[in-house]
């Protein structure tokens, strides 16, 4: 998906049916908005001195209706077909891109804001939705428009065709270079625009802090700041923009002065007739329509533009964390970290040739202070990261060389943070997994001491405590089947009474598994078989 065309080919192909259509109306559309001045020509000439006949006369005026009804309805056709078009590709486009971000490891997600990610998933992908729908036919539309447009003027005179022929020409070629030279900065004020909605995700997460520590006009400050930079480049972007829109409006003055200078010219020398010269001012009249078609969706291409350039570059970053196709095996998983070594992209080690071994169905207790490389050790485990140095196995096998499957469906990681939907209780407990049965469901919930609990009851963020959210995360567990389980400070913020439940519940949970706990608690870590103190590199 490099080009233009790529992603044309990718989103609208399935579509096709709905693109002939639109192809269809647009080819009646064409042919009707060059009948109706032909017909007001007839309804001219028949008025004449001489010829006027009142029947003829009402003939050509129901004709004229008729046309002129019918075009409209077929422009409203292709209006609709045009926007189910664009919804559907786009919507394509955004699952894809999402898809995509997904994939992406922890290094790229560290890097960037939620804020400035769901500006790139849904603004940049809007942009790109007149692009989708009708950019190309209303491109093809135009040229055949003014190519018929053009025709029929050269059946009245050859020069008047060519020399309105050299005219358009030139216009396009116009608004062309113009459309070009404000792709990049529409392109970096869509940066400076992501930069603002980053910057306000990041701002109202931080809500209660920001409260609690009073650095409300510190948030404020930077807000403004951004807001600062991103009105600059908005306005040049805009500016830009407008010369592409005032050229179309000089093209459109000019198209009339020459339509009247010409045409009235042949009429005064007795070449055409007046209803012919009301054709040649009609049908310079209507070179403005597909001339500001082109100008408007030349202007939509700069949007288009940039966008596109943008969901691009995302396409085109690639997950540090290559995927493999090896397997897991069965039973409780083996832990082995040979000379395991780990640095984020400040260069400065976390972890720095770790070495240990932990036996299937044991469990290991880490510890250490904050900072020391307990959760780094975790997100190893996992694959959010890949070692700089050394070796992570599991049951044997190199992680780097498992599908993310395999890894995903056999190794469990719970931390203090738990994500919750705005969805009912079962879609939370399943991660909207439909094939899970409601009586396993239930059992899961009795086991953890909430079978009081509805699957129907809905479920946000929020709504329930620090304990409840922790359980949850527990059944979520409890619903695979894990070979090795890890809890980083898992119960960090429960009470002691859900802690003790949640104790109980561990017990169960961690019979016949592999298990890494990584808390502060001594009652969490009495489960642990053996310790392992992690210090910094």
């Amino acid at each position: 998906m490099q080009t233009y065309g790529g992603f044309l080919r990718r989103y609208l192909a399935p579509q096709a049916g709905a693109v002939a259509a639109m192809a269809v109306l647009l080819l009646g559309s064409i042919g009707l908005q060059l009948a109706g001045p032909q017909v007001i020509r007839r309804f001219i000439e028949a008025g004449t001195p001489g010829r006027a006949a009142l029947p003829e006369l009402i003939q050509w005026a129901i004709l004229f209706m008729v046309v002129t009804t019918a075009a409209r309805a077929v422009r409203a056709m292709a209006a609709y077909w045009s926007e189910r078009v664009a919804w559907a590709a786009t919507n394509a486009l955004r699952i894809d891109l999402l898809d995509h971000l997904l994939r992406l490891d922890l290094s790229f997600h560290k890097d960037r804001t939620a804020g400035e990610l769901i500006e790139r998933v849904d603004g940049d992908t809007g942009a790109l939705a007149g692009f989708f729908s009708r950019m190309v036919v209303q491109f093809l539309g135009s040229g055949l428009l003014m190519a018929g447009i053009l025709v029929s003027l050269a059946l009245i005179d050859l020069w008047l065709g060519l020399g309105f022929a050299a005219f358009i020409i030139l216009t396009i070629m116009l608004l062309n270079w113009l459309r070009a030279r404000s792709v990049p900065r529409r392109a970096a004020a869509r940066e400076k625009q992501a930069q603002v909605y980053g910057l306000l995700s990041e701002v109202l997460s931080a809500t209660e802090d920001l409260q609690s520590s009073g650095a409300g006009a510190h948030a404020l400050r930077r807000f403004t700041e951004r807001l600062q930079e991103w009105f600059p480049a908005h306005r040049v972007a805009e500016l830009s923009g407008s010369l592409v829109w005032v050229a179309g409006l000089a093209a459109f003055a000019a198209a009339d002065g020459v339509a009247y200078l010409l045409g009235g010219r042949l009429f005064l020398i007795g070449r055409i007739s007046l209803g012919t010269l009301f054709l040649v001012a009609a049908y310079a009249g209507q070179l403005a329509q597909p001339i500001e078609t082109i100008r408007r969706e030349m202007q939509e291409l700069q949007r288009a533009g940039a966008g596109l350039a943008r969901v691009r570059e995302l396409f085109a970053i690639r997950p540090r964390v290559a995927e493999g196709s090896g397997l897991l095996p069965a039973g409780p998983l083996g832990v082995a970290f040979q000379g395991v070594s780990f640095a984020y992209e400040d260069g400065v080690p976390v972890l720095d040739r770790l070495t240990f071994g932990l036996a299937p169905g044991q469990v290991l207790g880490v510890v250490g202070r904050t900072g020391s490389g307990k959760s780094t050790l975790a997100r190893l485990l996992v694959r959010q990261i890949d070692p700089t140095g050394g070796r992570v196995l599991v049951g044997g096998v190199d992680l780097r060389t498992l599908a993310f499957s395999s890894l995903r469906s056999r190794v469990a990681m719970v931390t203090q943070e738990v994500q919750l939907f705005a969805a009912t209780l079962r879609e939370n407990l399943t991660l909207f997994d439909p094939s899970v049965p409601d009586e396993r469901l239930r059992d899961v919930l009795a086991q953890l001491g909430l079978g009081a609990w509805s699957l129907d009851a809905q479920v946000a963020p929020g709504s329930l405590s620090a304990g409840e959210a922790q359980l949850l995360a527990f059944a979520r567990v409890f619903l695979g089947d894990p070979g090795l389980i890890i809890l980083d400070e898992a119960s960090s913020r429960l009470d002691p009474e859900t802690e003790a439940r949640l104790d109980e519940a561990l017990s169960r949970l961690l019979d016949g598994r592999t298990a890494i706990i990584i808390a502060h608690r001594p009652a969490t870590l009495r489960h642990a078989h053996a310790m392992l103190e992690v210090t910094s590199a």
